[in-house]
């Protein structure tokens, strides 16, 4: 296992990894929530993946992973208690991937390489982290759906804080690799048609959190 500055070195290092362009021709049809919840513990985990149709937003296929965390709790370094299962959790859909959602930050991190960038590193799909909460600075976007301010962190612009339904609270986008920041805010609006949240990320935390409750080991969970 990693020391926590051994983590941080390599995020320093992989960060230059992140391309902050979308290729060509991206137009997702599978898109892949990523989430992960723990027990009363804090140590034993359960990862979900979950497939849904960007067109009807229907729950094509999901899987879980569980486990143990092999890496304390440190503020910035969650990819090193989180990747490996939901790695697992991702290698175990049979559905192409098109593109990744993780309920968390991408660019938005101290060192530019949030768990977003990191999953999208290690496996080369596009992805966009989505969080609930900001790192960084922002003015409130307007009241409608689609409204958006910068995200700023140190100067630098990290994301969006993005209105995704009319009056409701936004959430904070941030590239993770293989994207550019207007395509992921596109990409989070279409996933996020009734709720604050994208539809990925609602079905990959009710999806592990049962599976969590279940006590479930490593298996595929398939609709």
């Amino acid at each position: 296992m990693l020391t926590v500055e051994e983590a941080v070195a390599e995020q320093e290092r992989l960060a230059p990894q992140v391309i902050r362009e979308t290729p060509d021709g991206f137009a997702p049809n599978i898109a892949v929530g990523l989430d992960v919840a723990y027990a009363g513990d804090d140590t034993r985990l359960v990862a979900a993946a979950v497939a849904v149709d960007t067109r009807s937003l229907a729950v094509l296929e999901s899987a879980v992973a569980d486990g143990v965390a092999g890496f304390p709790y440190v503020p910035g370094l969650f990819a090193y208690r989180e990747l490996p299962w939901l790695v697992e959790a991702l290698g175990r859909l049979a559905s192409p991937v098109d593109v990744l959602v993780c309920d968390g930050q991408g660019l938005a991190h101290p060192r530019r390489f949030g768990l977003a960038c990191h999953v999208g590193v290690v496996t080369g799909i596009p992805s966009i982290g989505v969080g609930k909460q900001a790192l960084g600075r922002y003015e409130m976007p307007g009241p409608e759906r689609g409204d958006w301010t910068p995200l700023v962190d140190d100067g630098e612009v990290v994301g969006r804080a993005l209105r995704t339904q009319d009056d409701v609270k936004p959430v904070f986008v941030s590239i993770g690799h293989l994207m550019d920041l207007d395509t992921a805010c596109e990409v989070t609006l279409t996933l996020a048609q009734k709720y604050r949240q994208p539809e990925t990320t609602r079905a990959a935390d009710q999806l592990c959190r049962q599976a969590l409750a279940r006590g479930v080991g490593v298996q595929d969970v398939r609709d």
